[in-house]
């Protein structure tokens, strides 16, 4: 059976393992689901990343925690495979007033919110974290 939304599953294996406080979580890989590691890395929000070369490759992730509690509050999916939510650059959601982030899909990548709104670009909003 094929899986609908790899993002979704991204990201809500993180959440799960987070309640259950483990240290790291793996998955199937995709390149969506690496590149939004590789945004959620460089912001702070995971410690790393690692891709398992075999028949199926495996993305396992490494979780941060700040005395004892993840560092990862919220995270949401906002576009999806039945209802795509595209925004301009000047209409990039601030999240909770520029403390978290909402990563977009743009012509130039996955970016931030700020980097996209810098570069002048808008896309998908793919999900949102803080």
């Amino acid at each position: 059976m094929s899986m609908q939304d790899p993002i979704a599953d991204l990201l809500t294996r993180i959440r799960n393992a987070q309640l259950a406080s483990h240290p790291d979580v793996s998955m199937p890989c995709s390149k969506a689901k690496v590149a939004v590691c590789k945004v959620l890395q460089e912001e702070g929000y995971i410690d790393g990343y690692s891709i398992e070369e075999g028949d199926k490759p495996t993305l396992s992730v490494s979780l941060r925690y700040h005395n004892g509690s993840p560092v990862i509050e919220e995270l949401s999916r906002v576009s999806r495979p039945g209802l795509r939510v595209y925004k301009a650059c000047e209409d990039l959601p601030k999240i909770r007033g520029g403390l978290g982030v909402a990563i977009v899909s743009t012509n130039k990548g996955l970016l931030t919110d700020r980097a996209a709104r810098e570069a002048g670009v808008g896309g998908e909003v793919v999900c949102t974290v803080f």
